[in-house]
């Protein structure tokens, strides 16, 4: 029986307005920054009016990405709260794929911002399997003295009793036609900005080293340390870090080229160092396996993977074949596509925005 597994950052599904930037410069959107606004309350009443104005468009798009992926189970990343999860839903995606995803799932994490992961299920995969969830685990409560995972890396900016995940390790536990199938469904720690000398991923590199641990003693203690490699189980989401990178050279009027660099050291080689899951984006050519360009201007700019869907031992080698498919329609102009890869986007997309989201939604047909 086949599965369709995805994954997608939708990238802030808000319900409530944020009016942070008008104290807070960093949080400020650049448009606002073009014009002398006086007053608190004017800026909110500019930041409701530009958040609207520009979001019909967004969810638009971040529909028909969903809708390309045709997916049977969907993980998404930085969903607000269920209210914002079923408004887009009704008002967007039912009109792409119809009432698809009777199931949902959402336990409110630890993001400051209140931004989610969730999952969305059909209650039959495409060839008629019913889809059954039995049980859903929120881990974000767990501590680092939990799990005795506290180092000196992490004492800058954290204490023991601070909990591990930025938003949550997400378990849940489906039936796929009667068949077990298991889903760990994160999203890591964003980069963030230089500090301390550091560029940003060095500076945030042990908050993320963390939360990967975390994940996989989740599941060790799940099914037995070492005993993990013959159960059926995926670690979905934004791990915000990669191991590799396409490092974009050029510009626009001489042209572009795309240098492959390996990265020595990452969060994620806690997953893959052993085998303990593989990431099946490397059955893709290696120039073809990014889910977000990455720019801070023409000195740094780089391609890579931060959306992943990790299979562990005996689901990947159930599936020997399967590839996963990168939907990259809704990216903004602005991303430089590697020659050959170029793709229509979709309607009214902009130079940076209206966007489906920064990232690309990933998803694998999975026999289980």
């Amino acid at each position: 029986m086949s599965l369709r597994l995805a994954t997608f950052n939708i990238e802030n599904l808000m319900s409530r307005f944020d009016f942070s930037g008008f104290r807070n410069n960093l949080k400020q959107d650049r448009v606002l920054r073009l014009f002398d606004v006086r007053s608190e309350a004017e800026y909110q009443r500019l930041e409701e009016a530009r958040t609207i104005a520009h979001t019909d468009d967004t969810r638009q798009m971040s529909a028909l990405a969903i809708a390309d992926c045709d997916a049977d189970i969907l993980c998404l990343q930085e969903t607000d709260n269920m209210a914002a999860l079923q408004a887009f839903e009704y008002g967007y995606l039912f009109k792409m794929v119809g009432s698809g995803y009777r199931q949902k799932y959402l336990v409110e994490g630890n993001d400051s911002r209140g931004i989610d992961v969730a999952v969305l299920v059909r209650e039959e995969t495409r060839d008629g399997q019913k889809i059954e969830c039995v049980d859903v685990k929120s881990h974000a409560a767990v501590t680092y003295a939990d799990f005795g995972l506290f180092n000196d890396a992490l004492a800058a900016t954290n204490v023991p009793g601070d909990r591990i995940f930025k938003r949550d390790c997400l378990e849940l536990d489906f039936r796929i036609g009667g068949r077990p199938l298991t889903l760990f469904v994160v999203h890591f720690k964003s980069m963030g900005p230089a500090r301390e000398g550091l560029d940003g991923r060095s500076a945030t590199m042990p908050l993320r080293m963390a939360e990967a641990a975390a994940v996989r003693r989740i599941i060790e203690n799940r099914f037995g340390s070492g005993n993990t490699a013959d159960k059926m189980f995926a670690i979905c989401g934004d791990m915000n870090d990669y191991q590799e990178r396409i490092e974009v050279l050029g510009d626009r009027r001489n042209g572009y080229s795309f240098v492959p660099r390996q990265e020595t050291l990452s969060a994620l080689d806690i997953f893959s160092h052993d085998g303990f899951v593989e990431n099946t984006m490397r059955r893709r050519p290696e120039l073809d396996r990014w889910t977000l360009f990455h720019s801070r201007g023409p000195e740094e700019r780089h391609l890579c993977q931060l959306d992943y869907i990790w299979l562990s031992p005996a689901l990947a080698k159930c599936n020997p074949a399967s590839v996963p498919e990168i939907i990259r329609a809704g990216q903004p102009y602005r991303t430089i596509f590697p020659m050959g890869q170029e793709v229509e986007r979709y309607p009214r997309t902009g130079w940076d925005r209206p966007k489906a989201s920064d990232h690309c939604p990933v998803v694998i047909s999975i026999n289980v």
